[in-house]
């Protein structure tokens, strides 16, 4: 014991001396080569040193782990040029799709599940090291239910913007049973070691009915594959098995198997180089190339840079580059050198670009969506900048497409692509109901792509408890071939506030409005817009928090004479999309932030903000399964003065919430401040008539309905589920979600120190009402369709916190809304 501990004290100072005594250099420059979907800067945070600090081995060897624990990447090496240090890493990839082939005993859905656990879905990023475990989990699962002789495989395709397609293979049936597998030659790796990383079992016990102990060719022949790239990929670059025997018992029940295997030695790239024709592309080539010399060859990494190679010219219109590593071996030294051999072919050029499947969307509206050409190169990424952006159009279902060679052309395909179509305008028919408002109805006309233009035009005649409206819009959104839409509107609307759970007044509007669009980049798009409104206001009872504006703006010689409010407002709003479908979308966000203001010509003047936003986050690999998140908020105020007033926000214009626009499960307005009303208190005299106490004995009523605020904020969760008892397919028409609704609306411009001088009850009745408090919120189902007449929405909401009897709906449900 004693020598151990002395011999193992002489080891670690050994290796200390060694850290201390190896090179040590101040670092001038840091290098990333290799990234594509991580940032530099986000590389270099997980680099512990910076330019200027002194290094040596092993905060070098530190700096690698800390970028392997990152979760980016799958290889990382490290060199020095001078006193520059340069990493080279290879990312992994995200995972754009998985397909299962061959299962008819398992579901889709099961398998998805499975995959879940091992957190292998669409979106997420590839960890090849659990790929393994994945498979010998599904065969297990098989085995649980009685099919021992699964082989299940798995194909990765590299897609471009590192990308992969995961295709999970199975082969079903039952085989003989193995008594026995024999590894014959083997000295480096112990016959446990081998065993353990193939899929066929034998010798197992009774109770272990997990194990794999069914005969199966093909899952075999994967084993000696496993066995090959176990060795190759530990720079056994010699192995083979040199045979194979299956000896199968009399009674056909049982197998013997016996492997014969030649391990050599192991070799080091001695180095790396490339030959034939890079098409212009060398200094890239060489940069993305993760081989390096002096490392252990591995044939896991020689496949992926051929394939990596052959993806990135791909994206450059050579779709079929033939890209060879020849080895070149000196068994002397046990090196051997890798020249990668490089033939980019022809180039690919598009002839044709072929749409079908629609049969309402003239063609060139969906042309214009291409961002691949007719007569341009083939590029792989433009092509699925084409799919996304045609997916995204609302009247368009799904999209798919396929390259095809030109008969007897070797540089010229077509690009077929089939899009599905949906329902693009809509008959409005809509039933709501509520505590307060009871039956309302509405109706209306749509249309996103009138007569196949792809331009919006909508005639809508709604008519409620509370609004009667009517308004015809129209939208071109290819004004120009740039992209640069044009769009205007007329409306004309009579609003009953008393109706609609606000306190009581009458609003005549009509206006009109034009705007401008203009896309800055694939994403991001800028609208300006003009627009002018007439307000007529009439039967309005003046409360607290209105009682400034009208003292401005009445006629105290006319109190119920109609006050007119003519406005002119410029607008302007930046928005960012990258949703992937237009209508029930399930992966992506979108971002809109705008801005209203009225002309200092208008007869009030005030502005408002509003960002709403929207992400989708998919769960699952078919995006059945998704958790949208939104938030929305909002704020207006007046500016400049009038007199000795300063302007306020008109009370026509302040945010509202409840209802099926913002916080489902409420009446409609019902959420925010409430109307407060002050009034004098009047005494009888003991000789007659009567007296008017002083302004601190007034007494406050508070109105049970709501004024709204100029400030807002709403909030909301949905998990997208399967619409229940309907086919998979339909999944693009009818979706359905659970929802959590937050939010509140308020008045910042009310001042409760104004009424300080009240007796304290009467102050503590503003305090509780007029103040909207904390957040409000719901809870429900939703069901939206794309029916035949356009989309509708069903809800079904439950108000979670009241403020009292009279605010909140208990149940409410709308019917034909659209969205």
């Amino acid at each position: 014991m004693i020598i151990k501990k002395i011999a193992l004290a002489v080891l670690l100072g050994a290796l200390g001396t060694n850290v201390q005594a190896s090179e040590e250099f101040q670092v001038e420059d840091i290098q990333v080569n290799g990234l594509q979907r991580v940032a530099l800067g986000a590389a270099l945070t997980h680099i512990p040193f910076n330019v200027g600090d002194t290094l040596n081995e092993f905060r070098i060897s530190q700096s690698i782990k800390a970028l392997y624990r990152s979760g980016h990447f799958n290889d990382i090496s490290v060199s020095r040029d001078g006193n520059r240090v340069i990493y080279r890493v290879q990312e992994r990839a995200t995972i754009s799709d998985i397909i299962f082939e061959g299962n008819s005993d398992l579901k889709d859905e099961q398998l998805t599940e499975s995959l879940d656990g091992s957190d292998i879905r669409v979106g997420e990023t590839l960890d090849k090291t659990v790929i393994s475990g994945i498979e010998q989990g599904l065969e297990d699962f098989y085995h649980s239910v009685g099919k021992y002789n699964a082989d299940v495989t798995t194909e990765i395709t590299h897609l471009p913007r590192n990308r992969v397609n995961l295709k999970f293979i199975f082969s079903e049936g039952d085989a003989a049973a193995i008594q026995q597998i024999n590894v014959v030659g083997n000295e480096v790796f112990s016959d446990e070691e081998l065993l353990e990383r193939i899929e066929l079992k034998f010798d197992s016990p009774w109770w272990d009915f997990m194990a794999q102990d069914r005969y199966q060719k093909q899952t075999l022949q994967g084993d000696m594959e496993t066995i090959s790239s176990y060795y190759l990929d530990r720079g056994y670059l010699r192995f083979k098995i040199d045979s194979t025997q299956v000896s199968m018992t009399p009674d056909k029940e049982s197998v013997y198997i016996a492997l014969n295997v030649t391990e050599g030695e192991q070799y080091t790239v001695s180095e790396v180089d490339f030959i034939g024709d890079l098409a212009g592309f060398e200094k890239t080539i060489r940069a993305i190339n993760p081989l390096s010399k002096d490392k252990l060859y591995n044939g896991a990494e020689v496949t992926y840079t051929e394939e990596l190679i052959s993806k990135f010219l791909g994206r450059y219109g050579y779709a079929y580059p033939k890209v060879v590593t020849i080895p070149e071996i000196n068994d002397e030294d046990k090196t051997v050198k890798l020249s990668i051999s490089v033939d980019p072919g022809k180039r690919i050029y598009v002839n044709r670009i072929n749409i079908k499947g629609h049969s309402v969307t003239a063609d060139r509206v969906i042309r214009r969506e291409m961002r691949q050409m007719e007569g341009a190169w083939l590029s792989n990424a433009q092509v699925e900048s084409s799919k996304a952006w045609i997916a995204r159009l609302p009247y368009v279902e799904t999209v798919e497409f396929e390259t095809n060679q030109l008969p007897g052309e070797d540089d010229l395909v077509n690009v077929d692509f089939d899009v599905k179509e949906q329902a693009s305008g809509s008959f409005t028919a809509g039933i709501g109901y509520g505590s307060q408002t009871q039956l309302s109805l509405n109706a209306g006309i749509q249309q996103n792509n009138f007569l196949g233009t792809g331009n919006r035009l909508a005639f809508n005649i709604n008519t409620v408890s509370y609004s009667r409206s009517i308004s015809v819009s129209y939208t071109d959104p290819y004004f120009t071939v740039d992209g640069i839409s044009l769009g205007g509107q007329i409306y004309y609307n009579e609003f009953d506030a008393g109706s609609a759970n606000l306190e009581k007044y009458e609003n005549q509007t009509y206006g009109i409005g034009v705007n401008l669009g203009f896309p800055i980049d694939e994403y991001v798009r800028l609208n300006f817009g003009l627009g002018y409104k007439s307000n007529g206001i009439t039967r309005l009872q003046s409360y607290e928090q209105i009682q400034g504006f009208y003292d401005i703006y009445s006629n105290p010689d006319k109190p119920d004479e109609k006050l007119t409010f003519e406005t002119f407002d410029l607008s302007a709003s930046i928005s960012r999309s990258t949703l992937n479908r237009g209508t029930f979308p399930t992966a992506g966000s979108k971002q809109t932030l705008s801005a209203k203001i009225t002309t200092p010509n208008s007869d009030v003047n005030y502005f408002k903000l509003n960002l709403d936003t929207k992400w989708y986050f998919p769960l699952t690999r078919d995006q059945r399964w998704s958790v949208l998140t939104r938030f929305q908020a909002g704020y207006g105020n007046g500016y400049s003065t009038v007199g000795e007033h300063d302007q306020l926000l008109p009370f026509w214009e302040n945010f509202r919430a409840g209802g099926s626009d913002t916080l489902r499960g409420f009446e409609s307005n019902i959420v925010g401040p409430r109307a407060v009303y002050r009034f004098p208190t009047v005494v009888s005299n003991p000789n007659g008539g009567s007296t008017v106490l002083g302004p601190d004995e007034d007494f406050i009523q508070i109105s049970t309905r709501s004024v709204g605020g100029n400030a807002m904020a709403i909030g909301g969760v949905e998990l997208i589920v399967p619409t229940p008892f309907l086919d998979e397919g339909m999944s693009n028409s009818v979706r359905s979600s659970l929802f959590v609704d937050v939010g509140n609306v308020w008045d910042t411009e009310f001042d409760l120190d104004d009424y300080r001088d009240l007796a304290e009850d009467e102050f503590l009745k503003i305090k509780d009402f007029s103040d909207p408090g904390s957040f409000r919120s719901s809870a429900g189902l939703s069901i939206q369709w794309i029916s035949p007449m356009g989309p509708m929405i069903f809800s079904f909401a439950k108000a979670l916190k009241k403020e009292d009897d009279d605010d909140t709906s208990f149940f409410s449900f709308n019917i034909g809304k659209t969205f």
